[in-house]
């Protein structure tokens, strides 16, 4: 089964940039997505964005439509969220996930996870 490890993460202050990657530990052709979600405390996990892997095609969430922009390198198997104006809101763990199938909105649609990986924004 495909591992995923994601890194990048930080504090940054408000207004602040922050480039998160999620790297495959090898070539599959049985993923369909990948998506980042975000958790923070106390608070259930939700989607960020997603690409497809074929097409590169994406698809963000409202609150973050316009400051972030998920990319793949597909000869490194690895895929990037670039986070720019981060608010203090957008702090929470950062999950990287893949789907075989369609993907989505959810987090039932996805079959792997990473470990995360912490972003803090400071007011």
């Amino acid at each position: 089964q495909v591992q995923l490890v994601e890194s990048g993460g930080g504090l940054v202050t408000a207004g602040g940039s922050l480039k998160l990657s999620c790297a495959a530990s090898r070539r599959t052709f049985s993923i369909y997505a990948m998506a980042w979600f975000r958790q923070a405390p106390g608070k259930e996990r939700l989607f960020v964005g997603r690409i497809t892997w074929s097409s590169g095609m994406t698809y963000y969430a409202d609150s973050v439509k316009g400051r972030f922009t998920i990319s793949r390198d597909s000869a490194k198997n690895t895929v990037f969220l670039q986070m720019n104006d981060l608010k203090p809101e957008d702090t929470a763990v950062y999950y990287c996930a893949t789907s075989k199938y369609g993907g989505g909105s959810s987090p039932g649609s996805y079959d792997t996870w990473g470990q995360g990986t912490q972003v803090t924004v400071s007011s």
